[in-house]
């Protein structure tokens, strides 16, 4: 039930309403059901895909955060992301478990940090390559109320963004029954 509810962008005092339990008890919950979740098995020699970075907050308003994931264009699943600054490090470990998997191309926006991390013969910058990815970023502002532009929600930790994402993207792969006392 709580997957179904993180999935569907409810938040965590929602939940808590929704299930009679403590906000801690759903906190505690979705870190435990998160943690079970592993990352999809990166098929290797993908061909394309592309990545994009979207900015929401965590502990305040003030304190911009940003998610940096990879699409695969041809099945539409996430193969990675990473939740920090717009910094060379966090970018870099999408990109590196994109160009570990052998893609043949990747594809992002115009942002100057990837000229400096994905070789040129596999790099296109062009605003409009990238359809699916952005299409998949209005997605998540819609689904998880906490990454929305204009809201007054947003996550507290970045622990518990990570957490919501890991369910978000991968948690219909999870087998509930193996996580304790989660109904």
């Amino acid at each position: 039930m709580i997957v179904k509810l993180v999935r569907n962008g409810v938040g965590m005092r929602s939940i808590s309403r929704i299930m009679n339990i403590a906000v801690s008890t759903v906190i505690r919950k979705v870190r435990q059901i998160a943690e079970r979740i592993k990352k999809p098995a990166v098929m290797l020699g993908e061909n394309v895909v592309e990545i994009d970075e979207l900015r929401t907050f965590v502990g305040a308003k003030i304190k911009p955060c940003w998610i940096a994931y990879v699409l695969c264009s041809d099945t539409r699943q996430i193969i990675d992301f990473s939740v920090g600054g717009r910094t060379k490090q966090m970018l870099g470990k999408v990109v590196n478990t994109a160009i570990l998997a052998g893609v043949k191309c990747i594809k992002t926006d115009g942002l100057i940090l990837y000229k400096y991390l994905i070789p040129s013969d596999l790099h296109i910058s062009n605003a409009y390559k990238i359809n699916y990815i952005e299409r998949y970023n209005l997605n998540l502002r819609t689904h998880l109320k906490r990454l929305q532009r204009r809201t007054i929600c947003f996550s507290r930790s970045k622990v518990l963004l990570e957490s919501c994402l890991k369910i978000y993207f991968w948690g219909e792969r999870i087998d509930v029954s193996t996580v304790r006392g989660v109904k």
